[in-house]
């Protein structure tokens, strides 16, 4: 009997060598369509497209889309190490993903983060954006199935994982969207929004469940609660000063013209803007990590395992992704009318 979830699996398997999986593909479109898929819940992809929304389109829905990934993927991991729940077995299934195998299984939270960034997206973007809600509808649920079929392709997660994901975050979108203009409010204008933004998702790093032992889970939340903090506190900074950025016009404004200039001038932006945040998340690592191994007074030779401790991944995670946050709600827009980019 076939495990759950490998549907897909035995389209790629092959024999198995010392070594570990030997596997052929037999259909290169769907092997490079479901690894890209899969690369849609990573770190690059967070890095570099949500802060392009900041920067081409409306900062408004980057900053929803911030908010409910990081409560979200918060949730979701949280109950992977609550729960315990094994990921598939390798073998019968090819895991083509190794980086978090020592992660539990239930839910996928590739699937929840693609549910929630989809949807918000789709839910936050009609009084801001003129565009066919039916479009827009079609978008999103195959970027999100996409990604939820990657999981399954890259044998990280059962269906079973994979739908509880998708229902979890689907019912927290449901809850919570009653409340997303009252706490857009309180996010911009409150005098304890920055304290507020600031504090509780670094209480949460701290006291994030404690497992018997290692997995990237913890230093994974607390990278997202960390970027999340950083752009909070600095949408509250950037509506104080006065929006770099907004739409220009009646809303919900036509989509901009591709126009050669644009174009070119998006370009610009896109490709500044990742430097500025891959140097800054480079610069805050490289420091955060100096100080804090003297501080504990880390052997050189052991620098590389202290990393997993609770007491350096987390002040280091959370100091490092905070300042991106600052840097992309804060001074990239800026920049850019300076050098008359916006």
């Amino acid at each position: 009997m076939r495990p759950p979830g490998q549907e897909l699996q035995l389209r790629t398997q092959g024999e198995w060598g010392p070594d570990g999986p030997r596997y052929r593909v037999r259909n290169w479109l769907l092997h490079f369509l479901f690894l890209f898929s899969a690369g849609l819940g990573h770190e690059v992809f967070y890095i570099t497209c949500l802060p392009c929304l900041h920067w081409h389109l409306d900062p408004f829905l980057c900053r929803r889309l911030v908010n409910m990934w990081a409560v979200v993927m918060y949730v979701g991991q949280v109950m992977k190490d609550v729960l315990k729940l094994p990921r598939p077995r390798s073998p019968p299934v090819v895991k083509l993903e190794m980086r978090v195998n020592a992660e539990y299984g239930l839910p996928s939270t590739h699937a929840m983060a693609a549910t929630a960034i989809s949807f918000t997206l789709l839910l936050s973007a009609p009084p801001r954006i003129q565009f066919p809600f039916e479009l827009g509808l079609l978008v999103a649920a195959t970027l999100s199935s996409l990604v939820c079929l990657s999981r399954l392709y890259t044998g990280m997660h059962s269906v079973l994982d994979v739908i509880s994901g998708a229902l979890i975050s689907a019912a927290i979108l449901l809850l919570t969207y009653p409340y997303w203009d009252a706490f857009d409010r309180f996010q911009l204008s409150s005098a304890a929004s920055p304290v507020v933004g600031l504090v509780l998702p670094l209480v949460l790093s701290y006291t994030y469940p404690e497992l018997d032992h290692y997995s990237t889970t913890r230093g994974d939340t607390t990278t997202i609660l960390g970027a999340a903090a950083g752009c909070s506190v600095g949408y509250w900074v950037d509506h104080q000063l006065g929006p770099a950025f907004e739409p220009q016009g009646a809303l919900p404004v036509a989509l901009p013209a591709l126009t050669t200039d644009a174009l070119l001038r998006g370009a610009a932006r896109s490709a500044l803007g990742i430097v500025a945040l891959v140097g800054t998340r480079q610069i805050m690592k490289t420091l955060s990590l100096q100080v804090l191994y003297f501080w504990y007074k880390v052997p050189k030779h052991e620098e590389e395992g202290a990393r997993k401790r609770r007491e350096i991944e987390v002040p280091y995670k959370f100091a490092t992704y905070t300042t991106v946050g600052l840097v992309n709600s804060i001074l990239v827009n800026r920049f850019f009318i300076l050098l008359g980019l916006l």
